[in-house]
């Protein structure tokens, strides 16, 4: 058994042992193994073995790596999980089902302009700056209602949040708050817990786990 698929099913039984421990019903977060970087040779033990969402963050790696896959396998998921410029947007629709990094208003009036040329609509995740760090992008708390609704005036399809917690601080008091904000909001996802964090996310009902070196290894 390849490397790659030994990690995945590890993560997933300590993911299912987690659940357990918790007691929750009818709870099955998504592992996205973000494959950024890695050559498909590495990933493609993964895709045999049945695994469907993997995440990316630049647009022209993904389009090299995945634009023939997917036209062979309907049934593939790609995350486009970081920064997303506006003139990338048109590169962007016709490759990911996800994006999981709307972080201004500019942005969503070009993701609104460009999808009406395709059939479906990408879900989309509003990237929340739940420490209010300066150096990050992303919506902040007392701007989130509005640009919530702005999205919805637009026709984008929110399915959830995203965050990126500070670093150097504990993650369980903003994986606490991006649970509260989600339920506010009335949306069913949650974009949050990482290869470090991932099973902490679980207490707060992540529903999309974004899982990389856990996976694959360390990126060189």
């Amino acid at each position: 058994m390849h490397k790659t698929i030994e990690n995945l099913n590890h993560i997933q039984n300590q993911i299912n042992s987690k659940i357990l421990k918790l007691n929750i019903s009818n709870y099955k977060p998504k592992i996205i193994a973000i494959s950024k970087t890695f050559k498909i040779n590495h990933i493609s033990p993964l895709i045999e073995y049945g695994h469907r969402d993997f995440g990316e963050n630049k647009v022209q790696e993904a389009s090299e790596k995945w634009t023939e896959i997917k036209n062979k396998n309907k049934s593939i998921k790609l995350h486009m999980v970081g920064k997303l410029q506006t003139n990338k947007v048109k590169f962007v629709l016709p490759l990911f089902d996800f994006i999981h990094s709307l972080d201004s208003l500019k942005l969503a009036k070009k993701i609104s302009e460009e999808q009406k040329k395709y059939e479906n609509k990408p879900k989309i995740f509003i990237q929340i700056n739940i420490g209010n760090e300066p150096q990050k992008t992303g919506i902040i708390k007392s701007q989130l209602t509005e640009f919530y609704n702005e999205c919805l005036n637009l026709g984008l399809d929110i399915v959830g949040t995203m965050c990126l917690p500070p670093l150097d601080k504990d993650p369980n008091i903003y994986f606490s708050e991006m649970k509260k904000i989600t339920s506010v909001l009335k949306l069913n996802n949650i974009s949050m817990g990482m290869s470090e964090d991932y099973l902490k996310a679980i207490e707060y009902s992540s529903t999309y786990l974004r899982i990389g070196s856990r996976i694959f290894g360390a990126r060189s």
